[in-house]
């Protein structure tokens, strides 16, 4: 089999390949409560997402494959971190238990709309990048709080509250949005069956 050569536009994607790989050893000393250790990973990972971005965005090395790949890689990290850091009892359940069940709203209303009106399109909205924002903000503090220096208990209080606003905030955008184009889609062609044609 005849190695295909590493070009420059394939960085991007490495880079968020080895972002993926990152988020198994996190998560392991995250469990260990080793926040010290986890939280250089958990830093590495955010530059590599900054990195891996403004190559993209700033040489057009984008690709269809990174598009899939980054934001995977990002909720993966995120979304470990807040299990991880509940199972600890370091983040409420409460919050814990919205942040999935928002994710899942979002990944079963993508996939109605997919399969019933037409294909989806991922276009993440400006609400969505801050409640991501306030997610990694969360978990850098918790760990740093835990694991480094006490955190003031009202920085912590005021982050996990502006997290769950944002959570819910972005999820109810989501299927507004969402819902809007698909009652639009709808009353536009009544007799379709659902599904425009590739």
């Amino acid at each position: 089999m005849i190695p295909v050569p590493l070009k420059p536009r394939h960085i991007p994607n490495l880079i968020t390949g080895l972002r993926i790989l990152l988020v198994a050893p996190f998560l392991w000393l995250l469990l260990e409560e080793r926040y010290a250790a986890a939280l250089a990973l958990f830093v590495i990972a955010g530059v590599s997402d900054g990195l891996d971005g403004f190559l993209a965005k700033y040489y057009g090395w984008t690709s269809e494959l990174g598009g899939l790949l980054d934001p995977v890689a990002d909720k993966l990290l995120l979304m470990g971190a807040i299990l991880a850091l509940g199972w600890l009892n370091e983040l409420p359940a409460w919050l814990v238990a919205l942040v999935v069940a928002r994710d899942l709203v979002i990944v079963v209303g993508a996939a109605a709309y997919h399969l019933r009106v037409e294909r989806f399109h991922a276009a993440p909205l400006m609400i969505s990048k801050l409640n991501t924002l306030t997610q990694l903000v969360l978990v850098g503090a918790v760990i740093v709080h835990y694991g480094l220096t006490p955190l003031p208990a009202w920085l912590l209080t005021g982050g996990i509250y502006l997290t769950a606003l944002t959570t819910v905030w972005s999820g109810a955008a989501y299927v507004w949005r969402w819902g809007r184009l698909a009652r639009r889609k709808a009353r536009r062609s009544p007799k379709s069956s659902g599904r425009d044609a590739p």
